[in-house]
């Protein structure tokens, strides 16, 4: 079981801690992308020094190679990686309904075959409960289906369904212990009456938290948000609320500002090896030929690594030399910058001036903005 606890609200905005086993997290928290066991071009030292208290990890990914199993060997994903804080693994659902003509889906769960050798494999809402139990999970999620966008009504609320139904056995499979929990999902797609179907289905069920899914997966903000309006609301107050794979910086604010207590998302690290920096101005791709002779750094407003000690026209050189370390100083200043963000967030709600962080980020912001 987890511990949550609500500090201070301001609006919807919220401002907690969540307890673990392997410590807290202060939320808002941003969770940088572990996928396979590291946080891509970052040492997990280099990680907690952005202010990350928790990563995540993946379900499909770590059962394909290295295997949970061999994981579970080494003591679990805490000392196999090297990173003693939190860690939230997602089920592998959404990898494995990515994989399209690679996958079978029954009501006792999917088989598909490994992208990496083709081999044959199958994960239920049992297995990947287990899974995530020799992994050391401290947050597990259950397995849920994912539709692609756009799909009908009916489309959804069948996969719906499913998920709930799968809900209920990820919450038997899993096995309850101090400092752990599980995580529920919202489906239901775009539609409100599916949302708070799936809501009062997991409620009944009860969880530790509730993660939404089926977002940022093509909608386009507006709708985003307008899907958060009823969706978060809806949610127990005093479970924490996740967001899933999201996001861009205003995607984070704007889901802040309608009650949401976590994120992840690949894109500080992705972005960060392509060469696209997150500043406190906008978004700034450091190949581009302005930077070769810039003395100036990435942010004048970011005390991070790459900030302090080098100028854009260096990282500008790494990058068109195609070396490792541009990659490494980008990702270190990305996942510092949302750190800084998740800061920020936390303590405008706790001075009661949350509203005013959001409308200045919003008009200072903007994440289509290339330098």
């Amino acid at each position: 079981m987890l511990k949550f606890e609500i500090h201070h609200t301001n609006q919807k905005a919220r401002r907690g801690t969540l307890q673990t086993a392997h410590g807290s997290v202060q939320t808002p928290a941003f969770m940088p992308v572990g996928t396979v066991g590291t946080v891509k071009a970052m040492m997990p030292e280099s990680v907690r020094d952005t202010g990350a208290e928790i990563i995540l990890g993946n379900t499909y990914h770590l059962m394909l190679r290295p295997t949970a199993e061999r994981v579970a060997s080494f003591g679990g994903l805490h000392k196999f990686m090297n990173w003693p804080g939190p860690i939230l693994t997602d089920s592998g659902g959404f990898q494995v309904m990515s994989l399209s003509g690679l996958r079978k889906i029954t009501e006792d769960g999917v088989t598909f075959h490994s992208h990496i050798d083709g081999s044959k494999h199958f994960l239920s809402p049992e297995r990947s409960m287990e899974i995530q139990h020799l992994l050391d999970a401290n947050i597990t999620m259950a397995f849920d289906e994912c539709v692609k966008f756009p799909a009908t009504h009916k489309v959804v609320e069948k996969s719906m369904e499913r998920s709930m139904r799968w809900a209920q056995r990820s919450k038997d499979a899993f096995v309850d212990r101090d400092g752990y929990g599980l995580f529920g999902i919202v489906q239901g797609g775009m539609f409100e009456d599916l949302r708070h179907k799936s809501i009062k289905a997991l409620t009944d069920i009860g969880f530790d938290g509730y993660a939404i899914g089926g977002l940022a997966v093509g909608e386009g903000q507006e709708i985003m948000f307008s899907v958060l309006d009823y969706t978060a609301c809806a949610l127990p107050d005093d479970k924490p609320r996740y967001l899933m794979g999201v996001g861009r910086p205003s995607d984070i604010v704007g889901a802040v500002k309608r009650g949401v207590d976590m994120f992840d998302c690949v894109m500080p690290s992705r972005s960060g090896r392509t060469g696209q920096a997150f500043t406190s101005h906008g978004v700034l791709n450091i190949r581009n030929a302005c930077h070769i002779d810039s003395h100036v750094p990435l942010d004048t407003e970011c005390s991070c690594p790459a900030c302090r000690h080098y100028t854009r026209g260096y990282l500008h050189h790494l990058f068109r030399a195609g070396e490792i370390l541009g990659s490494m100083l980008l990702t270190t200043h990305n996942i510092h910058f949302y750190q800084n963000l998740m800061k920020q967030i936390r303590l405008s709600i706790e001075e009661n001036r949350f509203d005013e962080f959001h409308a200045s980020f919003m008009q200072r912001y903007k994440d289509d903005r290339k330098m």
